[in-house]
C-alpha cells in the first residue's frame, strides 16, 4: 500500500493506493457546521497548509442508530467529530477523463452515512468509474422548518458536495462534464431536489433515483417535526434556542416522539419543503422538464423492512379503510390490488398500497411525462431473510456488487445470486458512461427491466393496480 497525494483547491490530501485503486476519505468540502454555524446555510471550506491525512471517514451528521427490527437489518455507523461535511473519492490509479458517480445515502433524512460499508466504492473504481460520495446534515440540523434559519440545509450541504465535485474532480481523473448523481430512499429524494435546481443541471450529465420520494412537503408540514421537538423540549422553536442545545439532545428528543408511533398515527417525518433559495420547485414537477437521461424504480416489496411478518398480521380491513379515508384514497384501490395480490394477507395489500402512494405511483408518473430518456427499473428478487423479499434498500448489496459486505448480507443472505449484483451493478456504470443501462426508455415501449434470479424487461407490472390509484 502507498500514500498518493492529490492537490484540490483547497489543500493537498493524502490517502491510500491498493491493488490499482486510490481511496481519498474525509475531505472537507465546507466548514464545519458547528457552533454558530448551526442551521446555517454551509460556508465554504478554508484553505490548508501542507498534506492532510484523508485515510479515515469524517464524522457522522448527528443520529442515533435504527431501533428495533429495522436496526437488525440496517447498519448504523456513528463516527463522533465535527467535521462532518465531507466527501470520499474512490479512483483508479489511472483515470484520465472517467465517468463520474457521485452518490447520496439514504435515511429517511435522519439517519445514514457514506461511511456504511456497502457504500465502499472499491467496484466502480475497480471497472473505471471515478466514484464519490458525501455526507449531508441529517436531521434537526439539517431539515428543521424554524423561522429564523434557511429551509432544507441538508439539500443545500448536499448542492455543494455536487459543486465541490465539479469543481475538483478533474484532480482526481474525472470529468466534470460526466458525474451522475444517484441516491437511494432519502439518497434518492435529494438527487430529485438536486435535478430541481435550474442552476445546478449544467453539473449534473444523468441521475439515478432508487426508492425515493419525488414530492415536497408544505411548509408547515415540514415544520412539525421541530416544533415537536421543542415542544418536548419545553423550548421555542426557533434556530436560536435549538443551538443553545447539543445536537445529541435534539436527536433524543426526536427519537422519545417517533418511540411513541404507530401506522395511523406516526411522529412526522424529515422532510423536504419548496424555498427559492434550496429547493425553487417541487422535484415531481422539475424532473418533467430536466434534460438529463434519469434511472428511476422501487422495489417490489418496499414496506417489508418496516413491517416484519407479526406487525402485518394484526392489520386488517378495517385498517385498511381508516387508511384510505386518511390517504384520500379512490374507490376501487382494495379490488384492484386484491386482484394483482389474490394471496396477500390485508397487511401486505396495506404495505403494496403504502408503498406505491410513496415512490411506485410518483416515479411510474414522472417516467410516462418526461421527455428526456427515462429508464425504469424494478428490483424483484426475494431474500430468504425474515421473509424480507424484495424489500427496501435490499438492492444497494447488488448495485454496489457488495454481497460479502457485513449489511448486505444480514438483508440479503449468504446465497444472494452474484450474476445479478454482476447484472445490476453493471448496468448502472453502462448509465453513467453512457446515458443508456441497456433496455428501452420506458416512454419508448413502456418496458420494464425487472431484476431478478432472470432478469428481463417486462411491460409494467400491476399496471391496473397503479392505475386505481389516480382515478
Amino acid at each position: 500500500m502507498s500514500h498518493p497525494v492529490v492537490h484540490t483547491e483547497t489543500g493537498a490530501v493524502s490517502g491510500t493506493r491498493f491493488e490499482g485503486i486510490e481511496r481519498y476519505l474525509g475531505i472537507p468540502y465546507a466548514e464545519p457546521p458547528v457552533g454558530a454555524r448551526r442551521f446555517t446555510l454551509p460556508e465554504p471550506v478554508a484553505a490548508w497548509e501542507g498534506v492532510r491525512d484523508a485515510t479515515a471517514f469524517g464524522p457522522t451528521s448527528p443520529q442515533s442508530p435504527y431501533p428495533g427490527e429495522i436496526g437488525k437489518l440496517l447498519p448504523s455507523t456513528l463516527i463522533p467529530g465535527d467535521d462532518i461535511l465531507t466527501v470520499n473519492v474512490w479512483r483508479p490509479a489511472d483515470a484520465d477523463g472517467a465517468a463520474v458517480m457521485l452518490w447520496f445515502h439514504g435515511g429517511a433524512l435522519e439517519r445514514g452515512t457514506a461511511a456504511i460499508s456497502t457504500y465502499d466504492g472499491t467496484p466502480f473504481a475497480r471497472d473505471g468509474v471515478v466514484f464519490v460520495s458525501a455526507n449531508y446534515r441529517l436531521g434537526a440540523e439539517g431539515f428543521s422548518v424554524l423561522p429564523d434559519a434557511p429551509r432544507n440545509i441538508g439539500l443545500a450541504d448536499a448542492a455543494e458536495a455536487l459543486r465541490w465535485t465539479h469543481r475538483n474532480i478533474a484532480r482526481f481523473g474525472g470529468d466534470p462534464s460526466r458525474i451522475t448523481i444517484f441516491g437511494e430512499s432519502a439518497g434518492g429524494a435529494v438527487v430529485a431536489a438536486l435535478l430541481a435546481r435550474a442552476d445546478l443541471r449544467p453539473l449534473i450529465a444523468g441521475a439515478i433515483i432508487e426508492s425515493g420520494p419525488l414530492d415536497t412537503a408544505t411548509p408547515e408540514r415540514a415544520a412539525r417535526p421541530a416544533r415537536d421537538i421543542a415542544r418536548r423540549l419545553g423550548i421555542p422553536a426557533t434556530a436560536e434556542e435549538f443551538r443553545r442545545m447539543p445536537p445529541e439532545r435534539l436527536v433524543a428528543a426526536r427519537d422519545e416522539l417517533s418511540a411513541a408511533s404507530t401506522l395511523l398515527k406516526a411522529a412526522p417525518g424529515y422532510n423536504a419543503t419548496v424555498d427559492p433559495t434550496t429547493l425553487p420547485e417541487n422535484p415531481r414537477l422539475a424532473l418533467l422538464d430536466a434534460d438529463v437521461p434519469v434511472l428511476i424504480g422501487t422495489n417490489t416489496d418496499e414496506y417489508r423492512l418496516w413491517y416484519p411478518p407479526e406487525a402485518l398480521a394484526k392489520l386488517s380491513r378495517r385498517t385498511y379503510a381508516l387508511l384510505a379515508l386518511a390517504k384520500r384514497l379512490p374507490r376501487g384501490v382494495w379490488r384492484a390490488y386484491r386482484a394483482a395480490f389474490p394471496n396477500a394477507s390485508a397487511g401486505e395489500i396495506i404495505g403494496q398500497v403504502l408503498t406505491d402512494v410513496a415512490v411506485r405511483r410518483p416515479a411510474i408518473e414522472v417516467a410516462r411525462a418526461r421527455r428526456a430518456p427515462t429508464f425504469v427499473y424494478e428490483f424483484a428478487w426475494p431474500s430468504p431473510i425474515r421473509d424480507l423479499r424484495a424489500a427496501h434498500a435490499l438492492e444497494l448489496g447488488f448495485v454496489f456488487d457488495a454481497l460479502g459486505d457485513e449489511g448486505t448480507i444480514t438483508m440479503g443472505g449468504t446465497e444472494a445470486p452474484q450474476q445479478l449484483a454482476t447484472r445490476m451493478h453493471a448496468d448502472w456504470i453502462r448509465f453513467a458512461e453512457t446515458g443508456d443501462p441497456g433496455w428501452p426508455a420506458f416512454r419508448d415501449r413502456s418496458l420494464v427491466r425487472r431484476y431478478d434470479t432472470v432478469t428481463q424487461e417486462v411491460p409494467l407490472p400491476r399496471a391496473e393496480a397503479l392505475a386505481a390509484l389516480t382515478r
